[in-house]
C-alpha cells in the first residue's frame, strides 16, 4: 500500500509540474542576443522599455506579455528584447557605447534608452526595430493585449508602410478572445 501511495504522490507531482511548464512564455533576449540572431534569420525587435519601480510595466509583465495570443505571435515573428532604461551597465549597439547618465536622487537612465525612447522617457514603452534594425519607434505607455495585438501585426506585416494605423485598425480581425 505505501509503495501505491509514493507512486501516486510522484505522477501527481509529475502532472502538477508538466501543467506548469505548458503555460507559454515569451522568448526575452539581450540586446546583443537579437542582434546576433538577427544576423542570421532577419526578424523585427520588440523591445519592452521597463524600470524596475514601474507599476505599469509589472502589470503589462503580468496582463499583456502572458497573453497566450501574444505569446506566440512575438516568439514566432520578432526578437524580444527586455531592456531596463536604468541599466547602468554600458550597452555596446551599432558601434556606439551607451552608458548610464546619473541623474541624481539615485535615479538615471541608460543613454540606449533615451535613444530608443526618443529621449522621452516614460514607462512602460515598446520600441520597435526593423530587420536592419533601424528603429521604427517607441509605443508609449500600458497596453492591454487587445490593444498590443494590433500594433504588433501593423508592425511585423509592414503595415505602416502602405497605411495609417488607424485605417488599419478598422480591418483589423483580433484573435483574442
Amino acid at each position: 500500500m505505501k509503495k501505491i501511495s509514493l507512486v501516486w504522490g510522484f505522477l501527481l507531482a509529475a502532472l502538477m509540474v508538466n501543467g506548469q511548464s505548458d503555460k507559454a512564455s515569451i522568448k526575452w533576449y539581450t540586446l546583443e542576443q537579437a542582434v546576433e540572431l538577427n544576423k542570421t534569420h532577419p526578424k523585427k525587435l520588440l523591445i519592452d522599455v521597463y524600470t524596475d519601480w514601474c507599476g505599469w510595466c509589472k502589470k503589462m509583465d503580468a496582463d499583456t506579455w502572458s497573453n497566450p495570443v501574444l505569446v506566440q505571435y512575438i516568439n514566432e515573428h520578432y526578437y524580444a528584447v527586455k531592456f531596463n532604461a536604468e541599466q547602468k551597465t554600458p550597452v555596446n549597439f551599432q558601434g556606439k557605447t551607451f552608458t548610464y547618465v546619473d541623474g541624481g536622487n539615485g535615479r538615471g537612465y541608460n543613454q540606449l534608452a533615451a535613444a530608443l525612447l526618443q529621449n522621452q522617457l516614460s514607462f512602460p514603452t515598446v520600441a520597435y526595430m526593423n530587420e536592419k534594425l533601424e528603429l521604427l519607434g517607441p509605443v508609449p505607455g500600458y497596453k492591454t493585449a487587445k490593444e498590443m495585438e494590433p500594433i504588433l501585426v501593423f508592425i511585423s506585416e509592414d503595415k505602416y508602410k502602405t497605411e495609417g494605423f488607424d485605417a488599419f485598425q478598422k480591418t483589423f480581425v483580433s484573435n483574442i478572445k
